[in-house]
């Protein structure tokens, strides 16, 4: 929380100091002639920093989310799998929020940009022409593209000191399809385990039959 304190020169003169404490972030300080300013900075530092917004050097706010991508492309994805879709991927980063500096690139704009993203078609179309929508899963690898340079630049670049993603939600996966045998096939297949020369196969596909056990537990 923000704490103030009026400091009076010997002038006469007043001066309020202000000091921003949250757990868990370095203590941030600032002095200003006016209570009115020093207020207002105390809010947007404290609101800064708990939406990962504010660093301590300025280097957040001289680096833009395009300087991050290209340097992550000439430095990380030389060496990774799938290049072709990781570069598509971040090119939509740099179109849509490019221009931000990593001090202003908050999980709101992240968000909106994930929205219409969901909300526009691929440009890939389905089989009868009409519009493709991006899957929850293509969804998220747009997602990760974006969280992987950015933790680069906490972790290696230092140039933030928390990722804006942890308040990104990832796109919510349909869950798979549960199918059941029938009577007339869980018959067949036990007839199959009995004939097979593996002694304890028919014994194993009846105990997770009966049981409902997973494969990793036979």
């Amino acid at each position: 929380m923000a704490n103030i304190e009026t400091r009076i020169t010997d002038s006469g003169a007043v001066s309020y100091r202000v000091k921003v404490r949250l757990k868990g972030h370095p203590a941030q300080s600032a002095t200003f002639e006016r209570l009115t300013d020093a207020k207002r900075w105390a809010q947007s530092t404290e609101s800064a920093i708990r939406e990962g917004r504010h660093f301590s050097n300025s280097a957040a706010k001289r680096t833009t989310l395009q300087d991050a991508i290209d340097r992550f492309k000439c430095e990380k994805l030389p060496a990774m799998n799938g290049q072709s879709d990781s570069k598509r991927y971040l090119a939509f980063w740099s179109a849509e929020l490019g221009a931000y500096s990593l001090a202003d690139l908050t999980p709101a704009r992240i968000n909106e940009a994930m929205h219409k993203l969901a909300a526009e078609p691929s440009p890939r179309k389905l089989a009868n022409g009409k519009p493709r929508m991006r899957s929850p899963a293509t969804l998220g690898q747009y997602r990760q593209a974006l969280s992987s340079v950015l933790a680069v630049c906490q972790k290696e670049w230092e140039l933030i000191e928390a990722s804006p993603m942890g308040r990104v939600a990832k796109p919510k996966l349909p869950t798979g399809r549960v199918r059941y045998l029938s009577d007339d096939e869980r018959e067949r297949l036990l007839a199959e385990c009995k004939a097979s020369s593996n002694a304890d196969l028919y014994a194993a596909v009846l105990l997770a039959l009966a049981t409902g056990g997973r494969k990793s537990e036979t």
